[in-house]
C-alpha cells in the first residue's frame, strides 16, 4: 500500500544521527519507514586493534573460560574475525556458555554458535541480574570483550559491568577486540551548521561514547537548545543527563532501533 510521505508520523523532522556507521545505517533505515530525514553524523568509529598480542593470548586459552559475555554487536564481529583469522574452530567454544544483548544475540546465531543468555532486561546490567539467579555462578570465569576506548574517557558502561560481574564472585577477564575513537569535527562544519541554525529537530544519541565525542566537537548554545535529544535507553540517558545534556526522548525498549525510532515518533505525536 502507498502511503503519501505527509501521511507519516516523523514526515520532515530532521533528525541527527551520531552513531558509528554500521549502526546508523540501521537506525536511519527506521526513521525513515517513520517518515524522518536522518543526517548522519558519526562522533565515533570503531576499527581493528593496533596491537592483538593480549586479544590473541586470550583466544589461544578461549576453552578455560565458563562464560563470554559480548555487550555489542562490534565486538561479537571482532571476535569471530579474529578466530577466523587465527585458525580457530568455532568448536573452541564448546565449553563457554554465551551471552549477548538484545539483537545482538541475532547476530552471535548467525556465526552458528548458541546463544545461552539473552537478558530481558537489554543491558549488561540485565546480564547480572540474570547470571545472579544462577546456580554455583560464584568462582566461574568469564570473558568480557570490550572495545578500547580513544580520545575521550571510558564510559562507565564497561567499568560498571566488570564490577557487577566481580561482586556475583565471578573470575572476570576483559579484553579488547576493537577500537572505539572519536571523529574529527572538521568533518562536520555543514552538520554542526546546521545546528546553529535551527535546521535540526532532534539528535539521537545510540551510546555514551557518542555524546560524550560530540561534546568535543560542539558546546550546547542558547541557539541549539531547540535540539530536542533522543538517547537509546536509560544508561545512555543517565550519562548524557551528567555531561549537562537536557534529554527529552528516552526509549523504553531499547533492544533494537526500531523502539528507539517508535519513541521518537511517540514524543512528537504527544508534543503537536
Amino acid at each position: 500500500m502507498l502511503i503519501s510521505s505527509i501521511q507519516l508520523p516523523l514526515h520532515g523532522k530532521r533528525i541527527l544521527v551520531t552513531a558509528p556507521r554500521n549502526y546508523a545505517a540501521r537506525l536511519s533505515e527506521q526513521l525513515i519507514i517513520q517518515g524522518a530525514l536522518p543526517i548522519l553524523m558519526p562522533t565515533i568509529e570503531t576499527c581493528v586493534l593496533e596491537n592483538f598480542a593480549q586479544f590473541d593470548s586470550t583466544l589461544q586459552q578461549i576453552d578455560t573460560f565458563d562464560w563470554i559475555a559480548f555487550t555489542s554487536r562490534n565486538g561479537i564481529d571482532a571476535f569471530f574475525q579474529r578466530l577466523e583469522f587465527l585458525g580457530l574452530d568455532h568448536r573452541v567454544l564448546k565449553n563457554c556458555q554465551l551471552s549477548a544483548i538484545g539483537k545482538d544475540a541475532e547476530r552471535l546465531a548467525a556465526f552458528g554458535v548458541k546463544v545461552d543468555l539473552t537478558p530481558r532486561q537489554p543491558s549488561p546490567q540485565g546480564v547480572i541480574a540474570e547470571l545472579a539467579q544462577i546456580p554455583n555462578i560464584k568462582g566461574k570465569k568469564i570473558l568480557v570483550p570490550v572495545p578500547e576506548v580513544a580520545g575521550v574517557p571510558e564510559p562507565d558502561v564497561i567499568p560498571n559491568f566488570v564490577a557487577g560481574l566481580k561482586n556475583l564472585g565471578m573470575s572476570v577477564t576483559r579484553v579488547p577486540t576493537y577500537i572505539t575513537r572519536c571523529l574529527d569535527k572538521s568533518l562536520y562544519e555543514v552538520e554542526l551548521n546546521l545546528i546553529c541554525q535551527g535546521k535540526v529537530d532532534v539528535i539521537a544519541f545510540s551510546s555514551t561514547a557518542e555524546v560524550a565525542s560530540f561534546l568535543q566537537m560542539f558546546t550546547f548554545k542558547a541557539d541549539s537548545q531547540q535540539c530536542v535529544i533522543a538517547c537509546f535507553g536509560p544508561y545512555t540517558a543517565a550519562n548524557a543527563k551528567k555531561f549537562g545534556v537536557n534529554v527529552s526522548i528516552v526509549a523504553q525498549d531499547y533492544s533494537s532501533f526500531v523502539g528507539f525510532a517508535e519513541a521518537i515518533t511517540l514524543f512528537f505525536a504527544t508534543n503537536k
